[in-house]
């Protein structure tokens, strides 16, 4: 191809020449202008940050001296940094930055070079009140005229700010770091060289006075947007003391590894692709685990998506855990509601390297644990903040050829024959119960009266011999009772989940431990390690029914003195009532042995649903409600007839983690009983009349007469040989 011959006539030539040379002389002109006029525009521009920043954030910025020490490097000493009425910030000796010239043309300050030499950074937390306060001031005032924000713009300006505050040339010593918390805890941090040489960045810093020894090294490439640093300390693992003062959490490990790969726009999206990868790591908090949780080796392939109104970790990030792979999705989207959507991917997978890939003391009863075949794991959440009702769930773990070939440190199997079980009070056992034909109170699942048997079935987990363990459309409506109630206030635990917690796992309420719980489920329900008609019969007999009252051969005799074959429907319905919370059973008498009428229309409630599946007569009179009558001998530990106590309250801390369905998502009876049409069931307290809504005075009365009624009644229980009456 040829181009078409362009004739520009000399005098055209010889003017635009003239024009350029006259440019050319001008900018030569007003160089040597201003850099003969350097120091003063110097002072000028120095005088005007100082007044800035006491405008805007009240510090009082003091330099000793300042000068050019070359075309672009400016030497700076004896600065400090005070906020108003606070502790001293900041002060450094000696300091000397250089800048990029071709950049600053543009508006944008590039650091060439950065030299320092003894400075000083003082953080000091008094009560709720820091000398970093000024940071939050000055957000506060930002925000009150700032409109709708682009996050992706916002992502890369953050962004090029750091990178383009790493100098090419770098020179740092003696760089103290220093944080004092309410003289309760300090931290210290000491720079002693810090270097970056044509991309290579060399550090040593001493921790609280030579405690430890800390490196950050690597390869950084502002430029280029690239980066490649490893942290890690000499001759042992770094540590974080600070943190176990603070929230009493223990964090080590070996090293880290942080890699910026790229960060450019891809559409209209900001992305940011890089990894993370530790080594070694442990982490040990009361609400994670009651252990050591070690991370052998982890890492995080992450490309992050940054739009105009959200926050995404792309489908295409992987996480590694050992030999085992996850391809997670999180997206978080701000708008004047809040969504929040999660996908986890695993693909088909050794199911034995997913084991190995769970953290070590995450799951102790597991420990050992020889498993063949494969899995496959899917999740699906989404939650619209504006209409919480309508969240998703969706949680499945697949096997594929999936078999146990040996076990680990606990026999899942062990219930199917006679043990021993000991039930826990706030972290203490109580008694060891034998879980048996030896045990006079043991009651086989066949000489339970169908009364009690359907009353709590209906109650608690009405698709039990249908289900896997897990309902998953319980567990969405959990999720969206509780984030409305910011609090947990509903589970969705299936009779299976409760068994596998009582009998193989702790008392204590971690997230490892309902982690635990979850996979254990599984392995016994996908496995058939034990049948459904076991697992009844032995939560029947290990469920708390009342304080010191264990399974439903001693709550019958307890409360009616009668055996579990004898229940009524009236009997029945009350003791599942008291299910989630046994100890307040008493409570709901009447002096004379009868119920407190508010508990009626839950006989009723419940007692219509029986009627509808064919588990019970219908009864107009509220299903033996008025035949329900405590032996004498309770009798007399009963508040009086003008104490009203709220029965249905109770909540609880437990932890909310992800479960797994394997059966089909129709609804259960279980979601018609307690959520979902006309009333809202959630909570028992729907049902409660009218007239017993009490004053906060007076349900604090209320609860200051049930705790010396409770002391009263404990100590009659231990005069008596541990029975009233």
């Amino acid at each position: 191809m040829q181009f078409p011959k362009i004739n520009i006539p000399k005098k055209h030539l010889k003017i635009g020449a003239w024009v350029l040379g006259i440019f050319l002389v001008i900018l030569v002109i007003l160089g040597s202008i201003a850099y003969s006029k350097r120091e003063a525009l110097l002072k000028k521009m120095i005088a005007k940050a100082i007044a800035k920043a006491d405008h805007d954030y009240g510090l009082e910025v003091k330099i000793g001296k300042a000068r050019f020490t070359g075309l672009s490097t400016v030497s700076l000493s004896s600065i400090s940094v005070v906020p108003k009425e606070r502790d001293t910030l900041s002060t450094i000796s000696e300091m000397s930055v250089g800048v990029k010239l071709l950049p600053l043309i543009f508006g944008n300050v590039k650091l060439s070079e950065l030299k320092l030499d003894k400075g000083k950074l003082n953080v000091v937390v008094r009560d709720s009140i820091t000398n970093l306060d000024f940071i939050l001031k000055r957000k506060k005032k930002d925000t009150v005229t700032k409109n709708k924000v682009d996050l992706s713009q916002i992502a890369e300006n953050l962004l090029n700010e750091v990178l383009y505050k790493i100098p090419d040339n770098m020179e740092v010593k003696n760089l103290l770091f220093q944080l004092n918390d309410n003289d309760t805890a300090q931290l210290k941090f000491l720079t002693t060289v810090a270097t970056i040489d044509d991309g290579d960045l060399k550090s040593t810093i001493l921790v609280n006075d030579k405690q430890a020894t800390w490196h950050v090294n690597g390869k950084v490439k502002p430029g280029k947007k690239q980066m490649d640093v490893l942290f890690f300390a000499d001759k042992q693992k770094v540590q974080l003391p600070y943190l176990n003062n603070k929230i009493h959490a223990v964090l080590s490990f070996d090293t880290v590894r942080t890699q910026l790969k790229d960060a450019a726009y891809s559409g209209d999206d900001f992305k940011i692709s890089g990894s993370w990868s530790v080594r070694n790591l442990l982490i040990n908090h009361k609400r994670i685990a009651s252990n050591d949780i070690i991370v052998p080796t982890a890492r995080v392939d992450a490309d992050i998506l940054v739009g105009s109104n959200y926050l995404a970790l792309d489908s295409s990030s992987t996480v590694y855990l050992n030999k085992a792979e996850v391809h997670p999705y999180l997206k978080y989207t701000l708008t004047k509601d809040k969504v929040y959507e999660v996908k986890m991917r695993t693909g088909e997978q050794d199911a034995q390297a997913i084991l190995d890939g769970f953290p070590q003391g995450l799951f102790e009863s597991l420990e050992g644990l020889k498993v063949s075949g494969k899995v496959k794991y899917d999740l699906d959440f989404y939650m619209d903040t504006a209409i919480p009702d309508s969240v998703k769930f969706s949680s499945t773990l697949k096997p594929i050829g999936f078999k146990i070939l040996k076990w680990g440190k606990t026999d899942l199997q062990k219930i199917n024959s006679t043990f021993v079980y000991t039930p826990y009070e706030y972290g203490k056992p109580m008694r060891d119960i034998t879980i048996g034909p030896t045990n006079p109170n043991f009651t086989p699942l066949g000489d339970i009266s169908s009364n009690f048997k359907n009353a709590l079935l209906t109650s608690e987990d009405p698709s039990f011999f249908s289900h896997k363990g897990f309902v998953e459309e319980s567990i969405r409506k959990s999720i969206a009772v509780n984030f409305k109630k910011k609090k947990f206030v509903r589970g969705g635990s299936t009779i299976s989940m409760q068994l596998v917690k009582n009998v193989f796992l702790s008392r204590q309420k971690t997230l490892a431990r309902k982690a635990e719980e979850i996979l254990i489920v599984w392995l016994i329900e996908n496995n058939r390690l034990i049948s459904k008609q076991r697992m009844l019969e032995v939560y029947f007999n290990i469920i708390e029914m009342g304080r010191n009252v264990y399974g439903i051969g001693e709550a019958s005799r307890y409360y009616f003195g009668k055996t579990p074959a004898e229940l009524n429907v009236g009997e029945g319905i009350f003791l599942a009532n008291i299910v989630p919370n046994p100890k307040i059973a008493l409570f709901k008498f009447n002096g004379d042995g009868s119920l407190k009428e508010y508990l009626h229309p839950y006989f009723r409630y419940m007692g219509n649903i029986m009627a509808r599946r064919g588990l019970t007569q219908a009864d107009t009179t509220g299903y033996g409600f008025y035949n329900v009558r405590l032996r004498e001998g309770l009798r007399q530990y009963l508040l009086p007839d003008t104490i009203s106590v709220d029965t249905t309250a109770f909540d609880s801390d437990e932890p909310v983690m992800p479960a797994v369905n394997t059966q089909d998502a129709s609804k259960s009876l279980f979601d018609r009983i307690f959520g979902g049409g006309k009333k809202d069931t959630t909570n028992n307290q729907a049902i409660k009349p009218a007239d017993t809504v009490k004053t906060r005075k007076q349900l604090r009365q209320e609860r200051r007469e049930q705790k010396k009624r409770e002391k009263e009644l404990e100590k009659a229980k231990k005069a008596n040989g541990g029975e009233p009456g």
